[in-house]
């Protein structure tokens, strides 16, 4: 069999206890080395265990993602990113921070980013997609009911706190996706983004908040979608990349791994009663 990665003849520098302790984060950054050979630009990683943690993106994220942006000021960036999506606060500083820190953004999506994850995939000026991954809808929920579920309910279904709160629960979300189209990826077309987050953020277009948004469904909402074959190079480096992620987040316990080739940030998982 011939010599594959991560194969060297050269022995770690650190000692042999420490490497071995270390040795899952060693691997995955090596495999971070080497994609950002093939491409040319920094690569950070925000990536959630969505099978059985039930992490979401949370107020403790911004100061993770800031140290992974700051070991990669002025350069071009592209975010490994995957997340069953969270709560829209945090998603606008998260927002914010990489339009602020990365003008070269380019997101990265190997199997899932739904829910506000679809949100933060927005603020690049292209995201890279294969057969496996998928977007979702951004439709926001108060209290686990869909918002434009309160807002066409019959007189009287809620009381007007709640019909106020959901009216603005929705703002927020078109307001924050309709800024980052606008700046982002669909500058050049902005008469077609009001068209694109009505599908988008209502059950009008996609019925189900879990609806799959594929790399060719995606493509149709105009946004700009870079497609990769399963057998495409640079591809199968990302995805034996995010398969560690899995992997190593389910042995270890780990709910988040924030992750650049230098930093590395593990939030544990809460054990459930």
């Amino acid at each position: 069999m011939p010599d594959c990665f991560p194969r060297s003849k050269t022995l770690p520098s650190q000692s042999p206890l420490f490497w071995v302790t270390h040795k899952d984060r060693y691997l995955r950054q090596q495999l971070i080395s080497d994609i950002q050979e093939d491409t040319g630009r920094e690569l950070i990683v925000y990536f959630t265990e969505c099978e059985q943690s039930g992490a979401q993106i949370d107020m403790g994220d911004d100061v993770l993602f800031a140290e992974l942006l700051r070991g990669a000021l002025g350069k071009p960036i592209d975010l490994l990113l995957e997340t069953n999506g969270g709560y829209t606060d945090p998603t606008e500083k998260i927002c914010s921070l990489l339009q602020q820190a990365a003008p070269d953004l380019r997101v990265i999506i190997p199997r899932r980013a739904k829910s506000n994850g679809t949100v933060i995939a927005l603020s690049g000026s292209t995201i890279m997609m294969g057969v496996e991954s998928e977007l979702g809808p951004i439709d926001p929920s108060y209290n686990g009911v869909p918002v434009e579920f309160i807002l066409n309910a019959p007189a009287g279904s809620f009381n007007p706190i709640e019909y106020q709160l959901a009216l603005t629960t929705r703002g927020q979300t078109e307001k924050l996706a309709r800024e980052l189209l606008s700046k982002g990826m669909m500058s050049h077309i902005p008469g077609a983004i009001d068209e694109t987050i009505s599908k988008m953020a209502t059950r009008g277009h996609y019925h189900s908040h879990g609806s799959v948004i594929d790399m060719r469904e995606a493509a149709l909402l105009n946004l700009n979608v870079t497609q990769h074959a399963m057998d495409d190079a640079l591809w199968q480096k990302i995805w034996l990349l995010r398969t560690m992620y899995q992997y190593d987040c389910l042995q270890s316990g780990y709910a988040k791994l924030f992750e650049s080739q230098k930093l590395s940030s593990a939030v544990k998982a809460v054990s459930r009663p």
